[in-house]
């Protein structure tokens, strides 16, 4: 018996994606989308933190997917490339896409170990006022990468399970717990009620990254590019920067997260 059910664009049991680039910017009713081979891997597999409720294939990536292990009960729907890229809106040039579904816990129990007594050494990533999908991907892909517990952020900056950040991130937005606030002020009392060492980066920090050692629980703070974190915040909280030339002045924030996530995630068993 064929693992695929072979549909076209039309069928109602694709519709979740129709239109993919336009309902990316309204919403999908707890839905989200996940595009490639290696971003479909994460989600159907146990590291995910999200249910996959189905995976769309072109006919012509049939062969792939039994690289990705998606689990019996999930529907693999196949359909011509012409159909797909019809249904879709757009060129699905990876020929693989997949529905997962949101969360509507914020990974409460995550959360909660990261800022119990029981974790005296919690990593987390704060992020302010953070709006570009391709930094906040390339911030979750750090986070992954460098084993931060915990990504938090406030209602400004964009969400972690649009597309592009997902792909951006290789799938990290999907493994990293996180939680948004109510307000960057919100946030950061949060974190100062739970006794993490807040690190805010700045280019005008005060201590240099390298410098800085982990010492029980940390947050690392990020801006946004160009205007970056309040004066009025910095004033408050422990700053520290990566040193650079003097001829530039500043990093992409994501690169600037992977740098401090390096110094301070950094485990001796790795």
């Amino acid at each position: 018996m064929s693992r695929f059910l072979r549909v076209n664009h039309d069928d109602p049991r694709v519709a979740a994606y129709m239109n993919v680039r336009e309902r990316d910017l309204v919403g999908r009713e707890g839905r989200f989308i996940a595009e490639g081979l290696n971003v479909v891997r994460v989600l159907v597999s146990p590291r995910s933190l999200y249910a996959v409720e189905s995976v769309m294939i072109s006919e012509k990536r049939e062969d792939a997917i039994t690289e990705l292990g998606v689990p019996d009960h999930v529907p693999i729907y196949s359909l011509a490339q012409a159909d797909m890229d019809r249904l879709t809106g757009f060129h699905i040039h990876r020929g693989v896409l997949a529905v997962g579904m949101r969360s509507g816990t914020e990974h409460t129990a995550s959360v909660e170990r990261a800022t119990s007594d029981g974790s005296p050494s919690a990593l987390v990533v704060a992020l302010m006022g953070i709006v570009n999908h391709d930094n906040v991907g390339g911030i979750f892909r750090n986070a992954a990468a460098f084993g931060a517990d915990l990504v938090v952020m406030d209602d400004v900056s964009c969400d972690p399970l649009y597309r592009k950040a997902i792909r951006v991130s290789v799938g990290g937005a999907l493994t990293v717990p996180m939680r948004r606030f109510a307000s960057a002020a919100v946030m950061l009392e949060w974190l100062q009620n739970a006794h993490f060492n807040v690190l805010a980066l700045s280019p005008r920090g005060r201590e240099r990254m390298a410098d800085v050692s982990r010492g029980g629980k940390a947050a690392i703070l990020l801006g946004p590019e160009g205007p970056g974190l309040p004066e009025e915040l910095l004033a408050k909280l422990r700053t520290v920067r990566i040193p650079m030339s003097p001829e530039f002045d500043s990093l992409n924030v994501s690169v600037s997260s992977g740098i401090a996530l390096s110094v301070l995630g950094a485990r001796p068993s790795w």
